[in-house]
């Protein structure tokens, strides 16, 4: 196993890794939509998801894969009033369409809005 860290995406905030890669697949930790150059949270569903994609997109270049490769998306939605905003901006990064969860959940990390994870190929 290989920890995948970079600074474009944003720095574990806990005792885990930004990703793994083990052998052809990457296993991303969740991210949230965290600026990595600024700590910023951008304001409003859109923005934030389009933060997360970036964040993911940047673990797994990382590692050696794109969004092009991965399998497997698990999406977290603090409010799943936002499930359409959101998919209008997952489906213009994960446009092979991938495997996919979605779920809403009571809180995510920095009182953010969603939170994507991802298994990719390498």
């Amino acid at each position: 196993m290989n920890a995948i860290h970079t600074d474009k995406a944003p720095a574990a905030i806990g005792p885990y890794s930004q990703g793994i890669r083990l052998g052809n697949l990457i296993f991303t930790s969740g991210q949230i939509p965290v600026d990595p150059a600024t700590g910023a949270i951008p304001q409003g569903i859109e923005a934030q998801a389009h933060q997360a994609c970036r964040n993911v997109a940047a673990v797994l270049s990382e590692g050696g894969s794109g969004l092009e490769q991965v399998v497997k998306t698990t999406c977290f939605l603090a409010d799943m009033g936002h499930f359409a905003q959101f998919n209008a901006v997952y489906e213009t990064y994960f446009t092979q369409k991938p495997a996919r969860s979605c779920v809403a959940v009571r809180e995510l990390p920095k009182g953010v809005l969603c939170e994507i994870e991802v298994i990719a190929h390498c």
